[in-house]
């Protein structure tokens, strides 16, 4: 693959003078955010749109997003990266979704040590801005609304993604949510990677930092109390029916949130 952005296994958001009283004036606006954030949209659209948005263009952009979010007063504790690259193989990522900002920031955490892609909701692919970077990706594509017909895709398309060394990113909760609730939980991530013979890489986030916008959910307010957690778990290989390894993934993302919150 290519060089990664953080040499250790491990990042927090250095203070650097972030708060300042000149710099959260200018910076912690949300203007500032919301005109770096069209910058960088209307960027990766228009190379999806001439077919140069490869993986390292994606990862770019996405660390592009990881920075001018901490210069919008985004403080990031991540832990755990030694596990992405740990096994060479291909995993099935699973984690809790709480905000767009998790989708943004993944790919340059995870794309460069490994390919890989999202399951995503169909109305993503269509979007006028979004659509033609996430259909670049190759992604498995869900409705969302009927269980079974979702379930077919991911188990048709995700092994044939997973035999090419593609990495699979799944987000097991039907929306984005700022409280887990493991109920809403699904094995589906489980049950791909038992069907595919690979690993699964638990990922718990806090990522409500990043709100959800009442007119464009993509341009939500932003909460600068908040500090933005990523943890990524050992990769392990599921050996049982998938109910108890689905468990140990929702055993291990609510065990991070207990420790945040």
């Amino acid at each position: 693959m290519f060089k990664g952005y953080f040499d250790s296994d491990s990042y927090q958001t250095p203070e650097n003078g972030r708060n300042s009283f000149l710099y959260r004036l200018f910076h912690y606006h949300r203007l500032y955010f919301t005109y770096k954030y069209a910058v960088i949209v209307f960027r990766t659209r228009s190379q999806a749109v001439r077919g140069i948005y490869d993986t390292k263009a994606w990862s770019d952009s996405s660390y592009y997003i990881f920075r001018f979010i901490e210069n919008s007063g985004g403080r990031f504790n991540i832990t755990g990266m030694e596990n992405i690259a740990r096994d060479p193989d291909p995993v099935v990522f699973i984690g809790n979704h709480m905000s767009t900002l998790e989708t943004m920031i993944l790919p340059c955490l995870v794309a460069p040590h490994r390919e890989v892609t999202f399951v995503v909701k169909e109305s993503l692919v269509k979007h006028p801005l979004f659509g033609h970077v996430m259909r670049s990706r190759d992604p498995i594509v869900v409705g969302r609304t009927d269980p079974r017909k979702d379930l077919e895709e991911v188990m048709t398309k995700g092994p044939v993604l997973l035999a090419k060394g593609i990495s699979v990113i799944i987000f097991p909760q039907s929306t984005r949510s700022t409280e887990f609730k493991p109920e809403d939980f699904n094995s589906l991530g489980v049950k791909l990677a038992k069907k595919a013979g690979v690993k699964v890489i638990p990922v718990s986030l806090k990522t409500d930092f990043w709100g959800q916008g009442k007119l464009i959910k993509e341009l939500g307010p932003l909460d600068h109390k908040k500090t933005i957690y990523f943890k990524f778990g050992e990769p392990f290989p599921v050996l049982t029916n998938g109910k108890e390894d689905n468990q140990r993934v929702i055993d291990f993302i609510q065990s991070s949130m207990n420790q945040w919150i």
